[in-house]
């Protein structure tokens, strides 16, 4: 697993590797750019919407939100990542914070209209998941809503039929999503698959 200063080094050339796996249409970012857009015609519903990114790396979507008008907040591990969005995003609240250990404070007391999450959530084991969610559920406004964007399936056997494809490249330490076991402790989600290995699952307030 990366830690933070695996995301360190890494930022630079992270947008043109998620870039070469999507065109490619391989795991893990075929489907990447079809997920933020979903994420941001979502938000874009809500005029000056009040927007939380968990794990927002280089800004790639929070900086097209935040040029749209929204108000945006961020947490994530990596000074460097934040170093990089607060160039393209200088009136953000952007705070550095490991979200395996839940939200830094100043975050945890606000409320959102929407909170974002985009390849970051499956550091996070399937219990501390559910946590984290719930938790989470509780910093929206009314009507407010949870969308995460990720390597995610419908079911076990999807997430299967997609790790026996992808080899040796696939990621054991990378924990995915799949919808029909969170459905267990989140009944209303749903999802949008994308491509063979992503979609967008959306929890509302």
């Amino acid at each position: 697993m990366l830690n933070n200063k695996g995301f360190d080094l890494w930022a630079d050339g992270y947008d043109k590797s998620v870039g070469i796996s999507d065109e490619a249409n391989t795991y893990p970012f075929a489907g990447y750019k079809k997920v933020l857009a979903l994420i941001f015609q979502t938000v874009m519903q809500t005029p000056n919407a009040t927007v939380l990114d968990i794990g927002f790396g280089t800004a790639v979507l929070t900086a097209k939100l935040y040029e749209q008008g929204c108000t945006i907040y961020g947490q994530d591990f990596s000074s460097r990542m934040i170093e990089l969005a607060s160039e393209k995003m200088p009136g953000a609240h952007l705070y550095q914070g490991d979200f395996t250990q839940g939200l830094v404070e100043p975050l945890r007391n606000r409320r959102y209209d929407y909170i974002i999450a985009t390849y970051a959530l499956h550091h996070l084991t399937d219990a501390q998941k559910v946590v984290f969610l719930s938790a989470l559920r509780g910093c929206l406004n009314e009507n407010g809503k949870i969308l995460i964007g990720d390597v995610a399936f419908e079911t076990r056997d999807a997430l299967n039929r997609c790790r026996q494809k992808a080899g040796a490249d696939w990621d054991v330490d990378e924990i995915y999503f799949v919808a029909e076991e969170l459905k267990r402790d989140f009944p209303d989600l749903l999802f949008t698959q994308l491509s063979p290995c992503a979609g967008v699952l959306t929890i509302s307030k």
